[in-house]
């Protein structure tokens, strides 16, 4: 059963892994850096695989976003739930000069993971990341629309067809203001 969880999960890692870690180059242009700092902080929401062998597994998914000091870019953080099972989950992606960014997601193809082969950020409020494991060729979209919400789809190549197979919204969870009855 768990690895069935697990295995369910991995595509969604690939999501986490385009959204996480980006230690990027001082020189990335203003809207990486408006990007990227857009996703610091806490998120939290659900997610769905939506095609595929586990296509309906719902999870749940906590994140904490966070930029490296001095540099562009960012580590994302957490885990996601299905049933009884967490998976941890952690990304990191680098600007590598030209060639656009570099990262993996729990250790990368040669682990447990992606890699995250190329991309860039389209807007101040969204990035699109290629993502490769063996066979495995695709792209992850994460949005930022709002300083609140965050969606994440990511997209597995079947001949020549981008097709989505999982689906995520966050909403961010360190800036809401919980209203208090103050004492008189």
């Amino acid at each position: 059963m768990k690895s069935v969880i697990l295995s369910s999960v991995l595509p969604l890692a690939t999501v986490i892994t385009a959204l996480v870690g980006i230690a990027g180059a001082a020189s990335a242009a203003e809207p990486d850096k408006q990007f990227f700092q857009s996703a610091e902080g806490k998120w939290i929401g659900p997610g769905e695989i939506v095609a595929g062998k586990y296509k309906g597994t719902k999870f749940n998914c906590s994140f904490t976003g966070s930029t490296p000091d001095g540099k562009v870019g960012m580590s994302l953080d957490g885990g996601c739930r299905v049933g009884m099972f967490t998976q941890p989950m952690s990304a990191k992606i680098e600007r590598k000069g030209r060639e656009g960014y570099k990262g993996s997601f729990m250790g990368g193809a040669t682990g447990a993971g992606l890699d995250i082969i190329g991309g860039n950020v389209v807007d101040p409020h969204k990035v699109v990341f290629t993502i490769n494991r063996n066979q495995l060729r695709g792209v992850m979209q994460a949005r930022i629309p709002d300083d609140n919400s965050m969606t994440v789809t990511i997209a597995v190549r079947v001949d020549d067809q981008l097709v989505p197979v999982i689906g995520m919204s966050l909403k961010r969870v360190d800036a809401v203001e919980v209203g208090s009855i103050a004492p008189n």
